[in-house]
């Protein structure tokens, strides 16, 4: 059974960092598109961050500015999100996705239940 699941989220002050992390089981995150996906209530789900680890490619958000950076663990099927100089605005549920990249996983999109990301003084 596939599992994503987020850790991390929590309340921080503007300008403060936090660290997600995605954690998959029953697939390799090596043989798949990961990628961070946020939502507010009321708008789409916006892309964040997503890393091929085996293309060493990553992509990001106009907003993110520079701010963020996603990373694969060594060894691990565990994806991280680093977050650095948090606004108001990044006030979100953060959302794992695994998306199948290569031809035996290209079926493959699982996505996490989410974590809540609170930035507020």
């Amino acid at each position: 059974q596939v599992q994503v699941v987020e850790s991390g989220g929590g309340l921080v002050q503007p300008g403060g960092s936090l660290r997600l992390s995605c954690a998959a089981s029953g697939i390799s995150v090596s043989t798949h598109a990961m990628s961070w996906y946020r939502q507010v209530p009321g708008k789409a789900r916006e892309l964040v961050a997503s890393i091929v680890s085996f293309k060493n490619e990553t992509a990001y958000g106009d907003f993110v500015k520079g701010r963020f950076a996603i990373s694969k663990a060594d060894g691990e099927d565990t994806v991280y999100l680093q977050m650095n100089r948090l606004e108001p605005e990044d006030t979100a549920v953060y959302y794992c996705n695994a998306r199948g990249a290569t031809i035996a996983t290209i079926r493959n999109n699982y996505w996490g239940p989410g974590t809540q990301v609170t930035v507020s003084s």
